[in-house]
């Protein structure tokens, strides 16, 4: 690439890398708008409202009617569509009558005007107008001037490309910030097939469906575990009482949570249950460390996001999501022959304050560690089953906070080993078990692309999701984001594109 000494002093005489991305971007708008009309024209938009600190309401008991305040945060969230499972602060209902223009209640797109230098996270996402919200600062709404679902489906694909949020975010280093001249100038490419655009719409709107499924899956999950657990009661009653001195002598601990009310009434619902409990290991299970990969004990190693050949793949705990799949990968390259995750083996992240989440190799991964953050529990059986029964039981461990009593130390703590012989696993019978594990992974859930076309891909999607676990739904959900990346590539860059699944 040459640059010129005119594009030079446009920018200043600036010489950083960065200068010269725009100086190359801008050739690559400069050519788009050559041929194609600016899609950005099409939408009306306005930015939230600089709601005060001091009016925000952090929780209500009944949350069915009130209006969620979203802010940049939940933009930024990885999901493609906001939903309620996510974190939210409440508006006042004071609010509603003074303050309308602010209001969400169908759908829309959502960008942040703050980012960071990591064009790899997001700065968009769908709103679907399934609960009230209210639009916070540092976010602006878009919606159609004339509405069309295929094309605010386009725009919105488009705003999750490097192209967009280079030109979105402008210029800076670790903080990048929307200022009016870079929203003005932002470009992107409406081009004239519209089989295209449909392609595009299509496939985010599988996405979305997708990840709508594995939020419902999820709670699906801890409600099942939840009406076992009440309806399944021996007849005590719980009652709390402060700790006896022979528990203080088996737990060894003044300094703990395993005393309070809100452990002992989760830990007597388990070992209240009609068919009894068990200890991790008398489940048949084992726990380890994950590898440990400091230089002192594996030598030197390689880093890197992208896949080399012989390189290992990295799937650490603060990859996971809290239902149980993967967000992102990183790879080592080592020369030395590290610990391997099997099937059926569970990874548990055990440390931090997003502790307690994990996920079950279910599949034959070649060359796949965790690390030492992350406990590694072992099924003698490699029972797939069971494995995930146990996965979908300490999620509901975690969300009823029992994982975080457990923690001992600074920074969110961890859940040391020793302490998984006081956690209680529910002896659910086994077509209990494969009820709730199917929820998370069905393998009868298969994804046949090849035979989709563009008029019945939704249809025939739709048809495996309803059979699809989380399992099932997230790995589809990710081969479609890698198709719709290529997608992308070609639109930015004017390319034929061959409409396939």
């Amino acid at each position: 690439m040459q640059i010129g000494i005119k594009e030079i002093e446009a920018f200043d005489y600036i010489l950083s890398n960065d200068s010269f991305k725009w100086i190359e971007l801008s050739k690559t708008v400069d050519s788009l708008k050559a041929k194609y009309p600016n899609l950005m024209e099409k939408f009306t938009s306005f930015d939230g409202f600089a709601f005060p600190s001091s009016d925000y309401v952090t929780q209500y008991k009944d949350l069915e009617n009130k209006t969620r305040l979203i802010q940049i945060g939940n933009v930024n969230e990885t999901e493609w569509v906001i939903g309620t499972a996510q974190k939210f602060e409440f508006v006042p209902n004071s609010y509603l009558d003074r303050k309308k223009k602010y209001f969400l209640n169908k759908p829309c797109i959502l960008l942040s005007l703050t980012g960071g230098s990591d064009l790899s996270k997001d700065i968009s996402t769908f709103f679907d107008g399934s609960f009230k919200g209210f639009l916070n600062q540092r976010v602006g709404c878009f919606s159609l001037i004339e509405p069309d679902q295929h094309l605010m489906f386009y725009f919105y694909a488009l705003t999750k490309s490097h192209f967009f949020k280079n030109q979105w975010l402008g210029k800076g280093g670790i903080q990048k910030n929307t200022v009016a001249k870079e929203r003005d100038n932002t470009y992107l490419p409406l081009i004239d097939n519209k089989k295209v655009i449909e392609y595009v719409s299509v496939l985010i709107q599988s996405i979305i469906n997708k990840e709508k499924l594995i939020q419902k899956r999820h709670s699906d999950i801890l409600s099942s575990i939840e009406k076992e657990l009440t309806t399944n009661q021996k007849p005590n009653k719980f009652n709390f009482n402060y700790p006896t001195i022979n528990e203080i002598e088996e737990i060894e601990r003044l300094d703990t949570n395993l005393y309070r009310k809100e452990f002992k009434e989760v830990d007597f619902k388990t070992k209240n249950y009609i068919h009894g409990f068990s200890t991790i290991e008398e489940l048949g299970f084992s726990l380890s460390r994950g590898q440990n990969l400091q230089v002192s004990n594996i030598g030197k190693s390689i880093y890197s996001n992208e896949k080399h050949d012989g390189f290992y793949t990295l799937m650490l705990p603060k990859h996971l999501s809290k239902y149980g799949t993967v967000n992102e990968k990183e790879y080592l390259g080592n020369g030395k022959d590290l610990k391997t995750l099997q099937i059926g083996d569970l990874i548990f992240g055990a440390e931090g304050f997003e502790k307690g989440r994990s996920i079950v190799i279910l599949e034959e991964r070649e060359k796949t560690i965790t690390n030492i953050h992350g406990i590694t529990i072992t099924s003698a059986t490699h029972e797939s089953v069971k494995s995930v029964y146990v996965k979908c039981f300490l999620d509901y461990l975690r969300d009823k906070k029992v994982i975080d009593l457990f923690a001992v130390g600074g920074n969110g703590g961890s859940l040391a080993q020793k302490y998984w012989g006081y956690i209680p696993f529910p002896n659910f019978k086994e077509d209990k078990q494969k009820e709730v594990a199917i929820l998370y992974h069905n393998e009868n859930a298969n994804y046949n692309y090849e035979s989709y076309s563009l008029d019945n891909f939704l249809e025939q999607d739709t048809a495996v999701n309803e059979m699809a676990g989380i399992y099932e739904l997230d790995k589809s959900m990710k081969r479609l984001k890698e198709r719709l990346n290529d997608v992308i590539d070609d639109i930015v860059n004017d390319r034929d594109i061959e409409i396939n699944f």
